[in-house]
């Protein structure tokens, strides 16, 4: 047995998120720690609303609120969504407590104490019409290196490579177009080319490993070839406020430092939530425990760079010496584990101009796992994919209800009506026996691909033994079998179709959670072969509300003690089977020029 820290991309609360996103940080990554679970695995999975950073400040003010009452609107907004889609958090938490800007704060010390933060002095970006500082996100212009427009002031993505708001040429506003003012400013810079020789070590070693997506690993080293310091501190007033710089309120913490120490924040306090405070370490100081970070591609640099950089600083292993403070040494990501983008009808998603599918109003309409499917089998996993209302709909209607809906329905139908039952089966033939072994092997198979991060294969092969379930039904034909002496045969075919359902709904169960308990209750089952995750309101640990009441705040967790194994679960003869009811609802074709006419941006 192992321990897994499946580390989870913070979504950004300045507003609800959509299936893009859950596509990129969300479905992977509970399929693979629910399925690690299932193999015996320790697994903590923790994420969190990622809620500073000027997009609040800017959201807030177009709302006519403060920027916490927006992120206390939102955080509970997609916590409530987050969990309707299943998604087992151990703990998701957010940015704005009292833990985290304790854990901010200590690691931010021991990175500068250890050498590994520099003082600088640079130009910031100043919005003209509003003295608002504007991040480097919001700043747009061509890339001085490979000329391609709307290059953001941190990064450009067609080129891939990091960028200064200065280096753009003929630089805008994203919020209001005009040109930015730039003025001196004193800012924390992490130490980049002190770290780099320990970076390109860790990621050469990551690289011979074979395990990364080629992609990403690629992706990672490409940026050690232009690497140099980066800030680490912003002009705002919104954010965890800089160690030593108290006397300065409008300096605070770089969201891309504050957000990515959540995952250890996160850690700590669903540690101290269980009554063992020190329980987090397993995950964080054991060299023997494994990390998986999951994301958009987006988001690679500042988890294959920044934050093992961060790490390596608070341990004390680049060029510059130090010593790891009181969370000792941190263990390194074991695998980034990065999707491509997912576009909506071959169109980048964008909430202004209605190209948007959120999850909430997905949900609302349609079950969470056809959803969950359609990710799984049909997402971003190596390359961009594109959602489509007719793929949505095909993909439901011919694999899920046609296919595995189809197989579970009239299992549970025929042994209801001949038996009441599951029944004990006689002597096996050669064609149950194969089906059978199929469908045990299929354990293996599936399951590697799932640890190994090719979950579209992984369905794909459970769908294909689906398949062969169903081709067994047409082969032996149970539903014509009503003679006195058909009897036997019929017990053990009805026997071995339950054993292959129930083996089928185990192996589905990472993927499609809400419906392999629906599937378990149609075969008898307590319905709880996928434990699901709940929201708790909790008082914070650490800090008040400005009136010195309480602040409280929404989490997801859950009990995950009671996943069953990975593996072939007898069924138990006698179990009783009543008449089903569909567990997957079939969409009618219509729907397609519906949701066409709903989002008018595509149209």
């Amino acid at each position: 047995m192992s321990r897994i820290l499946s580390a989870v991309a913070w979504p950004y609360a300045n507003g609800p998120r959509h299936i893009g996103h859950v596509a990129g940080f969300g479905v992977p990554s509970d399929v693979f720690s629910r399925y690690m679970r299932m193999r015996g695995h320790d697994v903590l999975m923790v994420s969190g609303t990622d809620e500073h950073g000027t997009p609040i400040l800017v959201a807030a003010d177009a709302q006519k609120t403060t920027p916490r009452e927006l992120a206390d609107k939102n955080n509970r907004l997609i916590v409530e969504d987050l969990v309707a889609l299943g998604l087992s958090y151990d703990l998701f938490t957010r940015t704005t407590t009292g833990n985290h800007y304790n854990v901010v704060r200590a690691m931010f010390e021991v990175v500068r104490d250890n050498g590994y933060m520099l003082v600088q002095t640079t130009h910031g970006a100043i919005s003209p019409s509003t003295g608002r500082t504007l991040p480097d996100r919001y700043i747009e212009g061509t890339c001085p290196l490979c000329g391609a427009e709307g290059a953001r002031g941190d990064q450009c993505d067609t080129c891939g490579n990091q960028l200064d708001p200065t280096d753009l040429i003929n630089p805008v506003s994203k919020i209001n177009g005009e040109t930015p003012k730039f003025v001196e400013t004193d800012h924390y810079f992490l130490d980049l080319p002190a770290l780099a020789d320990a970076l390109s070590k860790w990621l050469d070693e990551r690289a011979e490993s074979g395990t990364w997506r080629p992609n990403v690993i690629k992706f990672s080293q490409n940026f050690l070839e232009d690497i140099r310091p980066r800030a680490m501190t912003r002009d705002i007033d919104w954010g965890i406020p800089v160690p030593g710089w108290e006397d300065q309120p409008t300096k605070r913490l770089y969201v891309w430092f504050d957000a990515v120490v959540g995952y250890l924040s996160a850690s700590i306090e669903w540690a101290r939530r269980t009554g063992d405070p020190e329980a987090w370490r397993k995950w964080w100081n054991d060299p023997e425990a494994l990390s998986y970070y999951f994301m958009g591609k987006d988001n690679i640099v500042f988890h294959s760079q920044i934050w093992p950089a961060e790490l390596l600083g608070y341990n004390g292993a680049g060029s510059e010496g130090g010593e790891p403070g009181d969370f000792g040494t941190l263990n390194l990501p074991t695998e980034v584990v990065s999707s491509e983008f997912l576009t909506m009808e071959g169109k980048k998603f964008a909430s202004s101009r209605g190209i948007v599918i959120y999850v909430r109003d997905m949900l609302e309409r349609y079950q969470p796992d056809a959803l969950r499917y359609f990710i799984s089998a049909a997402g971003p996993e190596n390359s961009d994919a594109d959602f489509t209302w007719a793929e949505f709909v095909r993909r439901t209607n011919s694999e899920l209800v046609a296919g595995w809906g189809n197989l579970v329905n009239r299992t549970a139908s025929m042994i209801a009506k001949r038996f009441g039952e599951i029944p004990a089966p006689t002597e096996l033939e050669d064609i149950d026996r194969a089906l059978l072994d199929a469908i045990e092997r299929g354990f293996d198979e599936v399951g590697d691909l799932i640890r190994s991060h090719h979950q579209k294969a992984a369905i794909s092969a459970v769908m294909r033994l689906v398949g062969e379930a169903n081709k067994y039904v047409a082969d032996t034909t149970p539903f014509k079998l009503k003679a006195e002496d058909e009897i036997p045969r019929l017990r053990t075919v009805l026997w071995t179709l339950a054993q292959a359902v129930n083996d089928l709904n185990h192996m589905i169960s990472p993927f499609l959670p809400h419906s392999a308990n629906a599937v378990d209750r149609v075969m008898g089952g307590s319905g709880q072969v996928a434990p699901m995750p709940h929201i708790e309101e909790v008082v914070d640990l650490d800090v008040k509300a400005e009136d010195g009441s309480d602040r409280t705040y929404p989490i997801i967790t859950g009990d995950y003690s009671k996943f069953p194994s990975w593996e072939r679960h007898e069924i138990a003869v006698g179990t009783p089977v009543a008449k089903p009811k569909p567990v997957f609802v079939k969409l009618d074709e219509s729907i397609i020029d519906e949701e066409l006419e709903r989002y008018s941006g595509l149209v």
